[in-house]
């Protein structure tokens, strides 16, 4: 017989080495995705190929006893089964049966209100990366007993690897489980899990059905995108004319018995469920009707079967009896739901009991190609609307393998909260499978929600009539967020010294020549937000003075980061998460977390966030740190302040909304020149080597962006990272030499904390005054085009179309790289008395085009 990944393998030279049992387990596919081309596609797990409901349980229940063995009955009671959405959910609740004294929670892309997040992940390879804990019960992951970790592929690890290490960071526990159905590891990963293990002090087993891995010829990605562009417009199966409407199967579901592991499972909750299941079988059954009972020639299926064991062998999607041949039992296919995958299957199997033809598999966001050809796993695919309003937005949803298998009717299982008029309108779900399948049985379990009762309630059946159903009612959603972006995926830092509150707009082309940019910002036409300068690359002689101003300042820098530090761990009294101001804070947010570290012991949380002068901070990164900590606990950090712009914007953001109430609008910076905030680490206006480069300094993470067209109200504001320019990067050489000299100012620290708490430190607002006196004395007439201070003159030559540098009489210290800067662009320094910074950039007013010479250089306007 033809193994499903037969034409896949042929065309890309994809190969499966691993156990003889791989093939039948596995076929492949591909689909358009820029991670990994093809997919693994499994023959038990019921997620795209049809399968008998015992032979996905089966699979799941003896990995489960496999856990059992090897745990112990005592510990094994002390367990708990986490399982991964969406594809995973059932084949954990399995595991967890077969463990059989654990609690089950499975992560979810469905956030619900009111229920608070235990933990989140990122799983990088998928199509839909973020995923919510949202145990109904917080102490479900807080205890110390081994945690199983379930999925049905093992293939790198980094969804484990970011599990564990967002958990163990919350929950630590001495050991952990990972199980699996196939173990996928290349030779490169396969020392990754002991490596972490030894790294977080704690036992990492692994328990498979399989081992194996996939080799990838050179190219295959460039390869795969090409045949999935070849085949994807292939038409759809072609279309009976429609059934009739769907028959409604009443339940009766158990009152108050959660319809999975959203918000956990218990062993209590499984004894319920399965004393309910004959009644439940019964009730699906009478439901399925005349189709249920009356015999019938089987039609010729039009694709590939699904064996008992896997997809290695057969002639036909799920049927495995021969075309034409007589029988009693009509074919039923039990169809879930996305993330609801148990109570669908556990039908199946009820009904496979009751001695029904059953097989089972669910729909699901994930995309892939459908080829008609019986080496190919995925034969057939039908598209449709999402039903359930997902917080993500509408999109297309797929059921794979269902047109052309055969089936006599099918039995499509939701939760209440996707039994919307979407999924009966015309081209909804409902439509879609009674073009194809003569019978359509809709089942509908109550959408469990903590903290809730079973409420009656009416709903709109696609036009057979209003039904009364007892269902657990979920209030209305909100908008999903994101986990925070974090490297080495976005930005070059590594992932625990930042997560980053942004969306990546690195595909997007933002950048636009300066003059143009300055012209469109200074007429009012754009705003500076909507776009990015153009990167800018310094030369060999630029490179040198960073490196020697560096060498030469990194004790004070770091002088100064000791200080702001330990006035803030003084000053707060839970422990702080740091939040720097994207993107010059970073760095500063960074050092901040390594002294806390070094000097403490403290591992801070630390993130960054947009704000945006005239638009104040991003409220959505503000809604997810209120969600994910206590708002007091939070500190804002930056580089320097120049004349308080953004001190002023962060304070009346936070300020004018009450739903910001409990953040503290005070900002934490290394160097207040302007003398804005009350903590810093000196107010002494000296060059700190990360303002002297862009990206390069600040882990390769561009400017932050705001513009309507990319950021949606429910999204993060936007940013790039600029994975070309690696080459360049001194992000880290900036970190690792200021840190290097923690431990020879530690002393001085300590003594400049003692003096700093001690004194005055209300802001006076030197530099305003200083920026509104030097607008009017220059004619400019705008604060917004005086850029006080080292860091923003810097940023005035490095992004904007400067007129001239103010620098202060004796300042040559700390202003070469500037003189520099000015040099190349042609921009007069003047030397000034009595400034308080040690320089002042001026950006040039009222620019147009014809302010910049025909080499590009500024021209100084009389």
């Amino acid at each position: 017989m033809v193994w499903t990944g037969t034409w896949v393998a042929e065309r890309l030279g994809v190969e499966l080495i691993g156990d003889e049992e791989l093939p039948d387990l596995l076929g492949l596919a591909l689909r358009r995705n820029p991670k990994r081309a093809h997919l693994l596609v499994s023959g038990v797990l019921g997620k795209h190929v049809p399968q008998r409901p015992s032979v996905v349980y089966g699979a799941g229940l003896d990995l489960g006893r496999r856990v059992r063995a090897l745990l112990g009955d005592e510990e094994a009671a002390r367990a708990v089964v986490l399982g991964y959405a969406e594809t995973a959910t059932a084949l954990g609740h399995a595991v967890a049966d077969g463990l059989a004294l654990a609690p089950y929670l499975h992560s979810t892309r469905r956030p619900v209100p009111g229920v608070a997040r235990a933990g989140g992940f990122e799983e990088s390879h998928s199509h839909a990366t973020s995923h919510l804990l949202l145990p109904e019960d917080p102490k479900l992951l807080a205890g110390d007993g081994p945690l199983v970790l379930v999925d049905d592929e093992f293939s790198t690890g980094n969804t484990v690897l970011n599990t564990i290490r967002d958990l163990h960071a919350n929950y630590p526990r001495e050991r952990y489980v990972v199980v699996a159905l196939v173990d996928m590891r290349s030779a490169a990963d396969l020392g990754r899990l002991d490596a972490f293990a030894e790294e977080i002090g704690a036992r990492v087993d692994l328990i498979a059905r399989a081992a194996g891995t996939v080799r990838l010829p050179e190219g295959v990605l460039e390869k795969g995108r090409a045949l999935v562009a070849e085949h994807e417009t292939a038409p759809e199966p072609k279309a009976a004319a429609p059934a009739p409407g769907a028959v409604r199967a009443g339940l009766d579901w158990p009152r108050g018995l959660p319809d999975g592991g959203r918000h956990g499972f218990t062993p209590e909750h499984r004894e319920r469920l399965e004393a309910a299941l004959p009644a439940l079988a019964d009730r699906v059954g009478a439901a399925l009707g005349a189709a249920s009972r009356a015999p019938r020639t089987l039609r010729a299926p039009q694709a590939q079967e699904t064996p008992e064991t896997g997809t290695g062998t057969g002639t036909g999607i799920g049927a495995d009896t021969d075309p034409g041949t007589p029988t009693a039992a009509p074919r039923v296919l039990v169809l879930g739901f996305e993330e609801l995958m148990y109570a669908p299957l556990r039908l199946g199997t009820a009904l496979e009991d009751a001695g029904h033809d059953v097989r089972y598999s669910t729909t699901t966001r994930s995309p892939v190609l459908a080829v008609d050809d019986p080496g190919y796993a995925i034969r057939t695919r039908l598209v449709f609307p999402a039903h359930d309003d997902p917080a993500d937005g509408p999109g297309e949803r797929y059921a794979y393998n269902v047109a052309g298998g055969g089936f006599d009717a099918v039995v499509l299982v939701v939760d209440s909260a996707a039994d919307t008029p979407a999924l009966h309108a015309p081209d909804g779900l409902l439509a879609r499978l009674a073009e194809h399948v003569p019978h359509v049985v809709l089942a509908v379990v109550p959408s469990y929600v903590p903290g809730t009762a079973g409420a009656a309630r009416t709903v709109e059946n696609g036009g057979t009539g209003r039904t009364t159903v007892t269902a657990t009612e979920a209030p209305e959603r909100s908008s999903m967020l994101p986990e925070p972006l974090r490297g080495p995926a976005f930005s070059s830092y590594a992932p625990e010294e930042v997560g980053w509150l942004l969306q990546d707009l690195s595909d997007v082309e933002l950048e636009a020549p300066t003059e143009e940019r300055e012209e469109a910002i200074q007429s009012g036409g754009a705003h500076y937000a909507e776009s990015l300068p153009v990167e800018y690359q310094p030369s060999e002689r630029y490179q040198e003075l960073f490196h020697a101003a560096l060498e030469g300042s990194a004790a004070r820098i770091a002088r100064a980061v000791g200080t702001v530090t330990e006035t803030v761990l003084a000053e707060r009294a839970g422990t702080p998460v740091l939040v720097s101001l994207a993107r010059a804070g970073t760095p500063v947010g960074v050092l901040m977390r390594r002294w806390a570290q070094a000097r403490h012991g403290l591992d801070l949380p630390h993130y960054a966030v947009s704000i945006v002068r005239g638009r104040g901070i991003d409220a959505n990164a503000l809604r997810w740190l209120a969600a994910h900590h206590d708002p007091a606990d939070v500190v804002f950090v930056d580089g320097w302040t120049g004349k308080g712009a953004i001190t002023r914007e962060l304070a009346d953001a936070i300020r004018e909304s009450e739903e910001f109430d409990g953040f503290d609008p005070d900002i934490a910076v290394l160097a207040d020149p302007g003398s804005c905030v009350r903590t810093y680490g000196t107010r002494e206006d000296f060059l700190i080597p990360s303002a002297c480069l862009n990206s390069t300094v600040s882990g390769l993470i561009s400017r932050t962006v705001l513009r309507s067209d990319l950021v949606g109200p429910d999204d993060f504001h936007g940013a790039k990272f600029y994975r070309e320019l690696a080459g360049s990067d001194v992000s880290g050489v900036f970190l690792d030499a200021v840190a290097a000299r923690f431990d020879e100012v530690a002393a001085t620290v300590d003594t400049d904390v003692k003096e700093l708490l001690a004194a005055d430190r209300a802001p006076t607002w030197e530099g305003w005054a200083a920026v509104e006196r030097i607008s009017e004395e220059y004619g400019i007439h705008d604060v917004n085009l005086v850029k006080p201070g080292v860091g923003e003159t810097t940023r005035v030559l490095l992004r904007r179309v400067p007129w001239k540098i103010l620098a202060k009489r004796g300042a040559d210290a700390d202003l070469a790289h500037v003189r520099l800067l000015a040099e190349q662009r042609g921009v007069p320094v003047e030397e000034v008395d009595d400034l308080p910074y040690s320089c002042v950039g001026l950006i040039h007013p009222k620019y147009t085009r014809g302010a910049t010479g025909a080499d590009g250089k500024a021209v100084v306007s009389q």
